[in-house]
This record gives C-alpha cells, sequence and structure tokens, in this order.
C-alpha cells in the first residue's frame, strides 16, 4: 500500500530520459499513483533505474490507432501527465495538449524540454551542460584561469528541469481542483536553472558578485568557504561564511582569527587560502574531523558515494535506504504525518499493463481488446 502525502493522485508519465522519469520518481515518492507508459518495443528490457521505483508499468503501441486510444483512456483517468520529449512529438504521436485537454479538461499537462516550447532553439538538442551554459550558471564554476567546470547533471536536469516541474505539476493540479480546468505546464530546463541563479544575479546587481571566476564569495574565491586536502589525499569542505564561524574554524586549526584581518577583502583571500592548506595538509580528514565535529565551524568531510550512506548523521536520518538490493538515497522531503516511502520496485516495462486498465477505470471490454490486439502488451 502506497504512502505519502499524494495518495489518490494519478499521473501519466510517457516513458523517456533523465529529468522527465526523476519528476514521476519524486511524486511517486510521496504516495502518487505513477503509472508510466512505455512503447511495446521495450517489454522485456529489465535494465534496473531506481528512477522508476513506486512506479507501474503499462506498454503500448503508440503506433497504432488502438494504442493511442488505449494511451488516451488513461489519460482521461488522470490528474497530471509528464512528457519529456521535444516540442511537436505529442502531437504527431496524436495525445498532445488539445486532444488530451478537450478529453479531460481537469488535466494538469507536464511538458519538459531543454529549451522551451518555444524560442529559436526550441528544437534543437541539447543537454544539461548546455542549458546551464546559455544561462550563466555553467560560467560561474571553476578555479580562477581555468575553463569553466562542467558539474553532474543536477543544476540543469534535475533542479531546473524535475524539481520545477514537480513544483508546477503541484501546483497545477490544486488550483484544478479549484478552477476544475487543467493547463499545460512548460517546464524548461534553462528556466529553471535561470530561477535557481536569482541571489547570484541579485549580488551582481549588489556589486558583489563579479563575472571573474573564482574570484567569488560561494564559487572557491573565498578562503572560508572551499575544498582542502588533507594529509591522506582525502578532502574538507569548509563554508565559515559568517564572522561567528570563522572565528571557530581558525580555533580549530590552531590559528587565532585575528591572523584573518579585513577577511572580506577579495585581495586577501588567496593568501588566507594558502594559511588554511597548509595547515590542513598536516593532519588527515578524520584526524580534522575529531577537531571540527559537533562545533559550528562549518566543516564537513568530502565523501564518496561508497563512504556518504556509512556516515553517522546519514545513518540517524535514513538519508539512505537499501531496497530491492540497492543502497539509495531516500524520498525527500519528510512528512510528519503522511511520510512518504520507497513504494515499489522499478517498474519493468509492461510488468503492470492488465492491473493498470482494471484499476483505473478502463471498461473491462475495451481492455480486453487492447490486450487482444497488442496494443497493450503484458510482460
Amino acid at each position: 500500500m502506497a504512502s505519502g502525502p499524494l495518495v489518490g493522485v494519478k499521473i501519466v508519465e510517457f516513458a523517456g530520459i533523465g529529468p522527465a522519469p526523476f519528476c514521476g520518481m519524486l511524486l511517486a515518492d510521496l504516495g502518487a499513483d505513477v503509472v508510466r507508459i512505455d512503447r511495446k518495443e521495450s517489454v522485456g528490457n529489465a535494465t534496473p533505474d531506481l528512477m522508476g521505483r513506486g512506479k507501474r508499468s503499462i506498454a503500448i503501441d503508440l503506433k497504432s490507432w488502438d494504442g493511442v486510444e488505449a494511451a488516451l483512456s488513461l489519460i482521461d483517468k488522470a490528474d497530471a501527465l509528464i512528457e519529456g520529449f521535444r516540442p511537436g512529438v505529442m502531437e504527431r504521436l496524436g495525445v498532445g495538449p488539445d486532444v488530451a485537454l478537450k478529453r479531460n479538461p481537469k488535466l494538469v499537462y507536464g511538458r519538459m524540454t531543454g529549451w522551451g516550447q518555444t524560442g529559436p532553439w526550441s528544437s534543437m538538442a541539447g543537454h544539461d551542460i548546455d542549458y546551464i551554459a546559455l544561462i550563466g550558471a555553467l560560467h560561474t564554476m571553476g578555479r580562477a584561469g581555468e575553463a569553466p567546470a562542467p558539474p553532474l547533471n543536477l543544476v540543469g536536469d534535475y533542479g531546473g528541469g524535475a524539481l520545477y516541474l514537480a513544483f508546477g505539476l503541484c501546483a497545477g493540479i490544486i488550483e484544478a481542483r479549484t478552477s476544475g480546468k487543467g493547463q499545460v505546464v512548460d517546464c524548461a530546463m534553462i528556466d529553471g536553472a535561470a530561477s535557481l541563479m536569482t541571489m547570484f544575479y541579485g549580488m551582481r546587481h549588489a556589486g558583489i558578485w563579479n563575472d571573474k571566476r573564482g574570484d567569488n564569495l560561494l564559487d572557491g574565491g573565498a578562503h572560508f568557504y572551499d575544498t582542502y586536502e588533507c594529509a591522506d589525499g582525502n578532502w574538507l569542505a569548509v563554508g565559515a561564511i559568517e564572522p561567528q564561524f570563522h572565528v571557530v574554524l581558525a580555533k580549530g586549526l590552531g590559528l587565532d582569527d585575528a591572523d584573518f584581518p579585513a577577511r572580506m577583502d577579495r585581495t586577501n583571500w588567496p593568501h588566507y587560502s594558502r594559511v588554511i592548506a597548509d595547515r590542513i595538509r598536516t593532519k588527515t580528514r578524520d584526524e580534522w574531523m575529531k577537531v571540527f565535529d559537533g562545533t559550528d565551524a562549518c566543516v564537513a568531510p568530502v565523501l564518496s558515494m561508497e563512504e556518504a550512506p556509512k556516515h553517522p548523521h546519514n545513518v540517524a536520518r535514513e538519508t539512505f535506504q537499501t531496497a530491492f538490493g540497492a543502497i539509495q538515497p531516500g524520498p525527500a522531503p519528510r512528512f510528519s504525518r503522511t511520510a512518504g516511502a520507497i513504494n515499489g520496485v522499478p517498474a519493468r516495462p509492461g510488468k503492470h499493463s492488465g492491473d493498470v486498465l482494471k484499476d483505473w477505470g478502463v471498461e473491462p471490454e475495451q481492455a480486453a481488446a487492447f490486450l487482444k490486439s497488442g496494443a497493450v502488451a503484458q510482460a
């Protein structure tokens, strides 16, 4: 039995990659009944994908008229839809927003793209690195005098994409329950990633951020916000921005805060960084954490993906969970009364085809016809 604050919400997700399935996973973790429409030819593909957890799968031949009707029969019952194709693909399949909203006027139709549904680049291919490049984020990442550093695809795909679409769908569902009218949510990763940059554009406007990479408060330019190598080759993350935290940092390092006069003067930052780097190289990471654990120095160990699930804080909060044999991040955020959960194993294409048709109220005769014609395949 699923649990979470979205129990009772029905979501149709068209199978895709990256941010669209991650959005579906977030909603499934919070209890939504997320049904993924896989292509019929994908039946038998058992590749594990953690982003498929908590979902059910129905395999449909979207190239056939009966298959399109089968997909629409589910869309008719849905609160929201997730699709991550280029603009125009859903329309060509016969399941675009005009058709879907005519049949289900309360539907919230979520469209995930990199460049958006409109604009001169809307039909171009792209990936996370391209989207964050275009909105000014990538330029800020990296060391001074070096090339921009390609980050993991967290900023564009997942932060600017999946999270914004999940937020947009939930907002749209709430509004539709009041107005009785659905709408299209145009979620572009460039828009979401740009939104995430709001604070930095504000700092630039205020004159406290510049376009010189590695020369700013939060990009590794400041000595009190950077990573430092320890004696054993492991690393510490230091984030002692506020003066009271800087005092604790200096004390833990065996220094005096007075050793850092005019600490906000960026011309001093390179020298102060060398002072801290030299000191941190004298101990191992674990030795330093014995000094800083439990303090307000804003120091944390830089852990690998192997190490992170074993850290006592992560263990205490059950930040990582083991389900179906895989260690993975657990549902977030936390709810005091309607807790989310990993609500099922990753769905294999076509695994739940018959059950989905039945549970979503498709007429038995019609469901049987879809299965018999091959428009819907049961794994």
